[in-house]
């Protein structure tokens, strides 16, 4: 039997009994959660660096997508207030698309 310790999604238990395997699940309480949902968040991430093409980033861009929306729950708000201070950040210093690399920068 393979080890995996790691938050899984929710339909994977179903998925593995429709495929007669033997498995072991646990409900996590809310602390264990929140620092396993912390760290799915930095896995997908890694999983994102190391997509090899378009498709990969994609997928791995829709798997933070959900590990953000189940972190928005436990702040109990919406992916749209999320938007909304995304979005005022962006008015107030810019996004990204203009690839601006800070090197340094004089100390007064």
């Amino acid at each position: 039997m393979t080890t995996y310790n790691k938050l899984v999604r929710d339909g994977i238990p179903s998925i593995l009994e429709q495929n007669g395997q033997a498995f072991n699940t646990e409900t996590l309480n809310q602390d264990r959660y929140i620092m396993e949902l912390k760290k799915k968040l930095n896995e997908e991430v890694m999983e994102y660096q190391d997509a090899a093409n378009d498709e990969d980033a994609l997928e791995e861009l829709a798997d933070i997508l959900e590990v953000m929306q189940a972190l928005v729950g436990i702040h109990d708000t919406t992916m749209e207030d999320v938007e909304k201070r995304r979005a005022k950040k962006a008015e107030e210093c810019g996004g990204f698309e203009e690839k601006i690399y800070l090197v340094d920068v004089e100390e007064k």
